[in-house]
């Protein structure tokens, strides 16, 4: 007659079952600031590629514009009727839509005579220019941009993560029928050069300045034209408005690292970053690189100048 052999399995312990949790939740806490560094850092690198994509957009625009910059802001007139012309009011960003892949969007806007940011999308011709959302001009770590849209505009206009630099784009007035704010130069004609002259930075979509004697919410939109609309920074993707009328404040600053609440202590004159320890910008020779929270206004003044004849400094 066989003999039945059973076998006891101790079971775990509640102590023993508590340590195996808190194990795991170490680990898990350990894990998660890596998890978080890697996102930051790949949000950061398609970002920075942004910012080299739109610069190499100039450089293509300028290539089929007889050398011409694009304009921080682009109003005209209609011969025939004296009033706007198809396409008018376009910011420097929209001047950019055809180099880089989206001439969909720059051909409905070229369709309207109400301004070229109402211009219809078809096949519907439901959806207006200003309410599309272009990947290429927003920051996956922007934290003002909510489904692409500026967080003070939600359902009015799509929101940008960058600006161009005023100083460049935009020091020559020309009026009628609204004003465009026109380049002053040709790629091949900036006095300073291509590699010592910043052609964008980065800039939150959503910006009050309430705090820095600007009254009211501020951002950052791409389609909007600028021109007599307010200041260059009300709206408008740029920065350094030091020319403009009713312009000023800090438009001379270095950029804002992590200037959070950005509701409250954004300032929109000045461009701005969510990334920690730099705000990325790109320089009219294509490349890009991270300005720190230590460089000094002295510094930045020379870097967004295209015409002072100064060279960058030693810690640029």
């Amino acid at each position: 007659m066989s003999k039945l052999k059973f076998v006891f399995r101790r079971a775990f312990t509640l102590i023993e079952l508590l340590v195996v949790i808190a194990i795991i939740a170490i680990l898990i806490g350990l894990l998660l600031p890596a998890v978080q560094k890697v996102r930051e850092a790949a949000s950061r690198m398609r970002c920075g590629n942004n910012l080299k994509q739109l610069t190499l957009a100039i450089h293509s625009f300028s290539n089929a514009n007889n050398d011409k910059l694009p304009n921080a802001s682009w109003r005209y007139i209609n011969a025939t009727n004296n009033g706007e012309g198809f396409g008018s009011g376009q910011s420097l960003l929209a001047q950019l839509l055809p180099y880089i892949e989206q001439d969909g969007i720059w051909k409905a806007g070229m369709t309207s005579t109400s301004g070229f940011f109402d211009g219809l999308i078809p096949p519907a011709l439901t959806q207006r220019v200003r309410l599309m959302p272009v990947k290429s001009f927003q920051c996956p770590s922007d934290p003002t941009i909510q489904n692409g849209w500026s967080a003070y505009q939600v359902n009015g206009w799509m929101g940008s993560s960058y600006g161009g630099n005023y100083l460049l784009f935009g020091t020559s007035f020309v009026g009628g029928c609204g004003t465009s704010r026109n380049a002053a130069y040709g790629l091949a004609n900036i006095p300073d050069g291509t590699s010592n002259t910043v052609a964008f930075a980065e800039k939150l979509s959503a910006c009050n300045g309430a705090n820095i004697g600007i009254s009211g919410a501020r951002g950052n939109l791409w389609s909007w034209p600028a021109g007599d609309w307010g200041n260059v920074y009300d709206w408008a993707p740029l920065f350094a408005g030091k020319n403009d009328s009713n312009a000023g404040y800090n438009w001379n600053m270095p950029p804002q690292i992590q200037p959070f609440p950005w509701a409250t202590n954004c300032d929109p004159s000045r461009p701005s970053t969510s990334h920690p320890g730099s705000c990325q910008v790109s320089m009219m020779d294509g490349s890009v690189r991270g300005v720190n929270g230590a460089v000094t206004a002295a510094t930045w003044l020379i870097a967004i100048t295209p015409d002072d004849g100064l060279p960058l400094p030693a810690n640029w």
